[in-house]
Order: structure tokens, then C-alpha cells, then sequence
């Protein structure tokens, strides 16, 4: 995620990207994270989908699922 951020920040793109945490999040931190990260994708005119070798997680499966509904395009680093 690093690199893609680097890289479109460097080519003038603002990127709105998810929060990094050092720890594992609590289950009420994780609520707030995963309402936050809905919020980004609202401000977004694209989403871009980090996902090394295709892996997709279960969050982002939401945050694909909240940004189609919402009309956002999607692209993806990987094939799926």
C-alpha cells in the first residue's frame, strides 16, 4: 500500500488511503476504522484495491461491495 500511495501521490492523485495501525485494532477500534474507511471511499472518485497475489479480505470485501453500491470505480493492483 506504500507504493501504490507513493507512486499516484507523486504523479499529482490525492490518496485518501485506510488507516495503518501497529497493534491489532480492539473491536471497538475496528468499528470506527471500518465506518472511517466508508467515509473514504465516499470522498473518492476511484477506489483502488491494493491486493498482493489477488488476496481480497473480508473487510475489503465490504469496502468493494459500499463502493460499487455507491457508483465508485474499483480497479485492483492484482487479478482477483
Amino acid at each position: 500500500m506504500h507504493e501504490a500511495n507513493r507512486e499516484l501521490t507523486l504523479t499529482g492523485v490525492i490518496v485518501v488511503a485506510p488507516s495503518e495501525a501497529d497493534e491489532s485494532p480492539t473491536a471497538d477500534q475496528k468499528a470506527v476504522l471500518d465506518a472511517l474507511h466508508l467515509r473514504k471511499i465516499d470522498l473518492a472518485d476511484r477506489v483502488l484495491i491494493v491486493n498482493p497475489g489477488g488476496y481480497v479480505g473480508e473487510s475489503t470485501r465490504r469496502e468493494i461491495a459500499y463502493a460499487r453500491a455507491a457508483g465508485k470505480p474499483i480497479t485492483f493492483t492484482d487479478p482477483l
